[in-house]
């Protein structure tokens, strides 16, 4: 009897919480100075979300945010049904709800969902992440941003000084609380950090705040709000998709002649079948020949040969990625330094949902002697150490040949190129950057590097990797300091 007592007084409480809740967003009004603030939270979500995707926002507000990342479906949820009118007239090409998201129930699904400084309002956090979970396809991705709680007494004071509007009570939730919820809902969490040092209009200093010190130690331990990205857990996304798709391998070959058999013979046979895909670049031994006699020789396997009419290898990829049939793609260096007995490995995590974009990772195992050169190796941990805090997801080894994705995926990076622009000759930051840019779950597989037993390496190191630091450079405006 105490517990049945308990349970309508727990659920007393949530009601109570809730009718106050309506009162007060029903009697709502934005601030002026509050302008800037919500201003730069838009400009960072549409950095975040392409436009053309379906997008879900729950707390919704006047639907200004949803409505500047021009959905193709865009839906808002809110509790106030005064806020919900407002929204409606304000963008009638949307869709809005009047609904608490405790109690959330809709057929369709999203690519993104947002909750916008939502979860300081709610009585029950996890119950909300539930609720979103059923809305979730396996490459859906939640966003969260909540205000740090380092200023719970700011803007508190903010607010005693009647600057900005009063609040009812708030949970101020640490950034490792959220990550720990949404674990308990079936979410994971691919990436945190910090925006908004600044909340308000002050010409050049705002900026400078904002996109700079915002992303540095130690002034982004001050900054107003926290983002969370999350994605359906793995395990989840994995039992929504269990047919074996067809792989792709693409090989850029340039003087290879001496190892195209071998690829032949070592490259196994995944998923629902694999295709060899050769790209020749202009090579001044026999490669092509090597291969056409090895498709020749190989009746029973699916392969293709296509002649470069570019440079680099990165346009060679491109041109393979063009040309695949598969609904996954892999990259081969013909060099055969990656074992390609490995490339199931890379398959099963991609296809089992553990990541989205496989990686392979050179500096974990020691390496045959003369497999990498002194130089190289500390500019591959170099390249490592930046690309892991631009990308702001761990990556081992920026640079190693194999890397696998999916067909979809790889499209709309091409569809988005010239927002890098399309200066990467070997490609392998083309696809890092755009991966990265996508909200792709990274994954490294390590393999145990081999030396070379045919030919000598296409790389220039010293020009290469000037070429190599330009594009991290550039990149840093781009995904770091936008």
């Amino acid at each position: 009897m105490a517990t049945t007592s308990g349970a309508r007084t727990l659920a007393d409480k949530a009601g109570r919480y809730r009718e106050e809740r309506i009162r007060y967003w029903n009697s709502y009004e934005r601030r002026r100075a509050s302008r800037y603030y919500h201003d730069e939270l838009t400009r960072i979500y549409k950095f975040l979300i392409p436009p053309g995707r379906r997008v879900l926002e729950l707390g919704c507000g006047d639907g200004d945010l949803l409505a500047a990342l021009k959905p193709s479906r865009g839906v808002g949820v809110d509790i106030s049904p005064r806020i919900v009118e407002q929204a409606q007239r304000r963008h009638p090409e949307l869709g809005f709800l009047v609904g608490d998201v405790h109690e959330l129930q809709m057929a369709e699904k999203f690519d993104y969902v947002i909750l916008s400084d939502l979860i300081n309002d709610l009585w029950d956090v996890q119950a909300c992440f539930e609720r979103v979970s059923s809305l979730c396809d396996p490459g859906t991705r939640v966003i969260i941003n909540s205000y740090s709680r380092l200023w719970e007494t700011p803007l508190w004071a903010v607010r005693k000084l009647r600057l900005a509007n009063p609040l009812t009570a708030q949970n101020w939730l640490t950034v490792e609380d959220i990550q720990n919820i949404l674990y308990l809902a079936g979410f994971e969490t691919m990436r945190s950090w910090q925006e908004i040092l600044l909340p308000l209009r002050l010409p050049l200093v705002d900026r400078l705040c904002n996109s700079y010190l915002a992303r540095i130690f130690p002034f982004r331990l001050a900054a107003l709000t926290n983002f969370v990205i999350a994605r359906p857990a793995p395990q989840a996304a994995a039992s929504k998709s269990n047919s074996a798709p067809l792989v792709s391998v693409v090989v850029p070959a340039r003087n290879e002649a001496g190892n195209i058999a071998e690829i032949f013979r070592r490259v196994p046979e995944m998923g629902g079948g694999t295709e060899l895909i050769f790209v020749e670049g202009n090579s001044t031994d026999n490669t092509y020949e090597a291969i056409e006699r090895a498709i020749a020789d190989n009746p029973g396997r699916r392969s293709k040969l296509f002649k470069q009419s570019g440079k680099g290898k990165g346009d060679a990829v491109r041109k393979g990625f063009a040309a695949a049939q598969g609904e996954i793609l892999m990259i081969l260096d013909a060099d055969m330094t990656m074992p390609p007995e490995d490339l199931p490995r890379f398959y099963e995590a991609l296809h089992s949902g553990k990541g989205e974009f496989i990686n392979g990772a050179r500096l974990v195992y020691p390496m045959e002697h003369e497999a990498m050169r002194f130089f190289n190796l500390i500019a591959n941990k170099f390249f490592s150490i930046g690309f892991s805090w631009l990308l702001g997801q761990p990556l081992k080894d920026t640079l190693c040949g194999t890397k696998v994705l999916r067909k979809t995926d790889y499209e709309s990076i091409a569809a988005n190129r010239q927002y890098f622009g399309d200066f990467d000759p070997y490609g392998d930051f083309d696809l890092l950057l755009g991966a990265a840019k996508l909200n792709l779950k990274f994954v490294d597989i390590p393999i145990r590097y081999a030396e070379r037993t045919y030919g000598q390496t296409n790389i220039a190191r010293w020009r290469e990797g000037f070429i190599l630091l330009r594009m991290m450079i550039f990149a840093l405006g781009r995904l770091k300091f936008y």
